[in-house]
């Protein structure tokens, strides 16, 4: 009975001494963690539950401070300040990691994806890690990836119904190589433009409209000036949680773990609450006044056959070896 006792006592000397040490390892910080959209957009949704779990985890030591809508600038500035350590943490399109690697440009690549499970498995499986492991250093590290949805294309002038209805249309495309070269095959005119000067390039008529998913073109208001949105899914776009790697460093082992644990379980969180609002966002436009339309199965494959001189261009200025993968990895996910 006493051996039990002083083994118990032992065991609780032993927790009480490894808790005192991990709270050693736990300083006072505050994250600042930026993004593009609005309060309350799923993104903005998965910043505050990754915040929630950063604080529990930590007992209150760490504090996650979010900066919504661009607040600390536009995505590529925000990234440029990650690099430079000036800006703990970003969770942004993979555009501007293109800048930094250019294979992201894949991820961009159009019509990849017939459902959300097939991006996940795509991003979490050895491609996302091959991709990723090439970030740190650049001066970034990536903890995993939030989801913003298919992009569907708006405009003031006329449905979507075909490629060739994009003809002639100004469109804001995401600042990407890839981007203004899938617009181009269908002869629209692509204008590369930073996030938060959208709204009001519509709304001045500087361009006819703009592509992105139904969630984004609800929170940001979208159909305030715009009037036609239709379900083109041309790229499904996911958001890479993004910290500095000089800030990375700078952390304890224990708060490493706190924050990467956090960012697993925020990721998973997020994407089924994005995919949630997503399915209701569309009824909200349509009920807000704008007129929505399908494309018809055979004029999608008839798209996607248009844009398959994009692939070809752009695999060819990237690693071998990441293109390999990547399409042994497309042909694994197409089955899910």
């Amino acid at each position: 009975m006493r051996r039990s006792f002083v083994l118990g006592l032992s065991a609780l000397a032993l927790a009480i001494t490894s808790f005192g040490a991990s709270a050693q390892d736990i300083q006072e910080r505050t994250i600042k963690f930026g993004h593009l959209n609005n309060a309350g957009h799923p993104t903005s949704l998965g910043v505050r539950k990754f915040a929630e779990i950063v604080t529990a985890k930590s007992g209150g030591k760490i504090k996650v401070q979010e900066f919504a809508a661009s607040a600390l600038g536009n995505e590529l500035q925000q990234q440029s300040a990650l690099q430079g350590g000036v800006q703990e943490m970003l969770v942004a399109s993979t555009t501007s990691l293109n800048g930094i690697v250019k294979e992201f440009g894949l991820l961009d690549f159009p019509f990849l994806f017939a459902n959300a499970k097939q991006a996940d498995s795509l991003v979490d499986g050895p491609l996302g890690k091959m991709l990723t492991a090439k970030l740190p250093e650049k001066g970034v590290v990536v903890l995993g990836f939030f989801d913003l949805g298919f992009r569907n294309v708006t405009n003031s002038k006329r449905p979507i119904m075909k490629g060739s209805d994009l003809e002639g249309l100004k469109l804001r495309v995401i600042p990407n190589p890839v981007f203004l070269e899938t617009f181009k095959t269908f002869k629209a005119n692509p204008v590369p433009m930073a996030f938060a000067e959208l709204y009001g390039a519509l709304e001045s008529k500087a361009v006819d409209g703009q592509e992105n998913p139904f969630a984004v073109i609800e929170s940001s208001k979208l159909y305030e000036v715009q009037k036609y949105v239709s379900g083109t899914n041309h790229v499904y776009a996911t958001n890479p949680i993004q910290i500095s790697k000089r800030f990375w460093d700078r952390l304890s082992p224990v708060e490493q773990k706190i924050i990467q644990d956090a960012a697993t379980e925020a990721q998973n969180w997020q994407r089924v609450v994005s995919r949630e609002v997503s399915s209701k966002a569309l009824g909200e436009l349509t009920a807000k006044g704008m007129l929505y339309n399908d494309i018809p199965a055979a004029e999608l494959a008839k798209m996607r056959a248009e844009v398959r001189p994009v692939y070809d261009k752009f695999s060819a200025a990237y690693d071998p070896a990441v293109v390999t993968l990547f399409k042994a990895e497309l042909e694994r996910v197409s089955k899910l």
